[in-house]
């Protein structure tokens, strides 16, 4: 006689089978080396900072909450700023998408997602040694030198690693090969070579020396070797010569790829910290980025700086009776 449970049990196991073939993980497309496909023009753009700003205190955000943000951002473009009484956000032109960054459908109040507060973690040797305080920038405006990098044209935040999404050109080229991917950044034209399998050269270099493999359908670069001293990534994200970052590239649908990065530099940080974002198809490919022809800022900026430095003019003589 044919036992029921036998019938009942290939039954059981499709309906207990279903739900998880559903949420099955994403099959990207493939090279022809056989390696998940990441050529592209991708952008990590939206409203969401690098760090948690003032007025958010957790790092999902309710829709409530997302929708109210967004709202707050709309009128500057996707820039967090108190006032534009000078209107520089119709002068410029922001390039931030339309909203915060979602990662698993949940809306992100900071790139940032380790430690929980969502803040760079200096520790006070490196705060020291980098001649800041807590959430203040370390800008002076007497000494080329000590200007932003961004500002003289010399490194944008998606040029190196980890990626810094920025307030414009924050498109990515991938170009890949078998054996190396090139990681174009729109702003200044900067290009990362990561090499696959290979042993990167021992010279110091300004973006550090990227070793790249794949773990299944993630590519995973380890970077190190940045120059001596300290490179300023960003307005307020510095790297020492010690510094190390992992990250972490993974195609999770069409029209995405999840970018995750460590950074440890026990030089500069009091612990490791860890961030998230999407890259999304760029909405165009890219363009010239002409900086160094047409900045004139820095000479006004150098310039202002020498008027302050003058002494107060002596008031003219008042004129005898």
């Amino acid at each position: 006689m044919l036992d029921r449970r036998q019938l009942f049990a290939p039954l059981c196991a499709a309906l207990v089978a279903g739900p998880a073939l559903a949420q099955a993980p994403y099959r990207p497309p493939r090279t022809r080396d056989g390696d998940p496909d990441l050529d592209g023009t991708w952008t990590n753009g939206s409203y969401t900072e690098f760090e948690r700003p003032d007025g958010l205190k957790t790092l999902n955000l309710s829709p409530a909450e997302a929708r109210a943000w967004e709202e707050k951002l709309h009128g500057s473009k996707g820039i967090n700023i108190p006032s534009d009484p000078l209107g520089q956000n119709d002068s410029e032109f922001p390039e931030v998408g339309s909203g915060l960054t979602r990662v698993d459908g949940q809306a992100r109040s900071s790139v940032i997602v380790e430690p929980a507060d969502g803040q760079l973690p200096y520790s006070d040797a490196g705060m020291q040694r980098l001649g800041i305080r807590k959430h203040r920038r370390r800008w002076t405006y007497d000494n080329v030198e000590e200007r932003p990098e961004n500002e003289r044209c010399l490194t944008a935040g998606n040029a190196g690693a980890p990626f810094v999404p920025e307030q414009d050109a924050n498109l990515i080229q991938i170009v890949q090969t078998r054996d190396e991917i090139a990681l174009v950044a729109e702003r200044y034209h900067d290009v990362r070579i990561i090499k696959i399998g290979a042993e990167p050269k021992a010279a110091p270099d300004w973006f550090g020396q990227s070793l790249g493999r794949w773990d299944r359908d993630t590519l995973v670069v380890t970077t190190r070797g940045f120059r001596a001293g300290v490179t300023r990534r960003t307005d307020d994200v510095f790297l020492s010569d010690s510094a190390i970052v992992v990250e972490r590239f993974t195609r999770t649908g069409p029209h995405e790829i999840f970018y995750e990065f460590t950074v440890d530099d026990p030089a500069l940080y009091a612990s490791r910290w860890r961030g998230e974002q999407m890259l999304t198809p760029a909405p165009g490919r890219i363009f010239e980025y002409a900086c160094h022809e047409g900045n004139y800022a820095l000479t006004s900026i150098l310039a202002a700086a020498r008027q302050g430095n003058q002494p107060a003019p002596t008031p003219p003589a008042k004129p005898a009776p």
